[in-house]
């Protein structure tokens, strides 16, 4: 019976570390009001996070688009339905990719970076100096980075997206010969505002919040060593893309399951 004891330590060491995680969730979004005063922080904190992501996202987009539209314009040419290249790569971009891909390479990205700050604020007691004068680390530092990828998720997926569809105009328009006026109107017919891209930031920001959640979390939480910043670090990006694609499933059954 010695596995079963074993089994049952394991389980619950996952109950109580998804207890602890969910009452830090909570935490920080009781300290998100305050955090909105001050607005400062949370502008820093935007440029630090989404900004500085800015290069890989745009590059990624762009290789993205060209080779969609490559792959897409063989497969649909040998059903004769090269005409409809436009939406569906712009619906593939919109629904799925651009928020996906976006969250992977952010976490990647601003995850990694997330982590390693707060989890060397911890190594240097700068968090604890902060709950020595009475304010709360949470509120000061956790929560404004939290807005923040919340705030540039959705810019950065939107800018993936468009990026995107622009470098599948490049391929299939400039270098393939696919008529441009069929390219956009379709796009025009077939893309509903509300229905993909609005569906499409709603997935973004829903995956801003976990990529920022679990970062900081694993920072706030990391042992303060070196090797346990360099753990965390690796568990923010593993765990944030297990998240990701778990939820891009719920999130896409969803929301688009009824035509």
């Amino acid at each position: 019976m010695d596995w079963l004891a074993r089994l049952g330590a394991i389980a619950l060491d996952q109950l109580r570390g998804w207890g602890h995680a969910t009452a830090f969730f909570g935490e920080l979004l009781r300290a998100v009001p305050a955090s909105l005063r001050r607005f400062m922080l949370i502008v820093v904190q935007v440029h630090a996070i989404g900004n500085r992501s800015l290069v890989i996202i745009l590059a990624s987009g762009m290789a993205v688009g060209f080779v969609l539209a490559l792959q897409m314009y063989y497969a649909l040419s040998r059903y004769g339905a090269a005409e409809s290249l436009g939406l569906v790569v712009n619906l593939s971009l919109v629904r799925e990719l651009g928020p996906v891909v976006t969250a992977l390479l952010f976490a990647g990205r601003a995850g990694t970076s997330l982590t390693a700050e707060i989890g060397l604020m911890k190594a240097g007691e700068q968090l604890a100096a902060l709950e020595l004068m009475a304010i709360d680390p949470k509120q000061r530092v956790l929560a404004p980075r939290l807005v923040a990828g919340i705030v540039s998720m959705p810019i950065l997926a939107v800018l993936f997206s468009a990026i995107g569809i622009l470098g599948a105009y490049v391929v299939a328009v400039l270098l393939i010969g696919v008529d441009a006026g069929n390219f956009w109107s379709i796009q025009q017919n077939g893309v509903d505002v509300w229905r993909d891209v609005g569906n499409g930031i709603v997935k973004s920001a829903v995956f801003g919040v976990i990529c920022t959640v679990v970062a900081l979390y694993q920072g706030y939480e990391t042992e303060a060593t070196p090797e346990g910043v360099a753990y965390a670090t690796t568990r923010t990006v593993v765990i944030s893309s297990l998240w990701i694609l778990g939820m891009d499933f719920i999130l896409t059954a969803l929301m688009f399951s009824t035509p």
